[in-house]
């Protein structure tokens, strides 16, 4: 798998064992950057511009392109903790919400991620960067069946809590000291009616303007840091 930009580089050198090769932009000015690499003891190529370009398969590398293994994913009960905290993405189709949806987690302390395999984005490149290398610090398991996956979670005793703007309470209301796994839908469609379901309670965000809703990685990061306030009072 190739990935890039600084800040994934920053946190893959924390996991050197995960790198195979690094691609460096002749030329680059980031001296801090290129002692790190220097001193990394792993194998690295100078390279132009147009040909870090051709790896990437993209412009946007800022001049640091890694050759990696595959970001390993775990298993469901891997994830299971007392007073636990899992975000499930039901069809999140665009790379850029799961890597920054990845971020938040990331700061935020989540035990896990759960994608599903089909219909929604992985662990591509390009959500990777946007991650900016959260990939890489927070685990992801990926699962055939959303709907079986929070029945399982359910039985665990953890309360599932859906995303939606109908028959949904303020989300300042919501119930977060118990095990919580927080489900996000899709871009459009919003979460399948098999997922709401197996919801314990569904929260909306007040939308005070014209328009009708957020974007789900920013929906993601406030239902998130709600949570934590709420778990981690002043």
């Amino acid at each position: 798998m190739i990935v890039y930009g600084k800040n994934v580089w920053t946190t893959l050198s924390q996991f050197p064992d995960q790198i195979e090769t690094i691609y460096v932009q002749q030329g680059m000015k980031d001296k801090k950057r290129i002692a790190q690499i220097e001193q990394s003891n792993i194998p690295y190529q100078w390279m132009n511009r147009k040909q870090l370009d051709r790896i990437a398969q993209n412009s946007h590398h800022q001049g640091i392109v890694c050759e990696v293994k595959e970001i390993p994913t775990v298993e469901l009960e891997s994830l299971i903790h007392p007073n636990g905290l899992l975000v499930a993405l039901d069809g999140i189709q665009d790379p850029q919400n799961v890597g920054a949806i990845l971020r938040t987690c990331d700061c935020v302390g989540v035990d896990g991620m759960i994608l599903t395999k089909h219909k929604s984005a992985g662990l591509t490149p390009s959500a990777i960067k946007a991650s900016t290398g959260a990939a890489y610090t927070v685990p992801t398991c990926i699962v055939n069946n959303l709907t079986n996956t929070l029945k399982t979670l359910k039985k665990q005793g953890y309360w599932i809590i859906g995303t939606d703007m109908e028959k949904a309470r303020d989300y300042r209301e919501g119930i977060y000291d118990v095990p919580i796994c927080l489900v996000i839908g899709s871009e459009g469609k919003g979460m399948s009616p098999l997922v709401k379901k197996q919801c314990d309670y569904v929260v909306k965000l007040p939308m005070e303007g014209s328009i009708t809703s957020l974007n789900a990685s920013v929906a993601c990061g406030i239902l998130l840091y709600q949570i934590h306030s709420q778990r981690h009072p002043l």
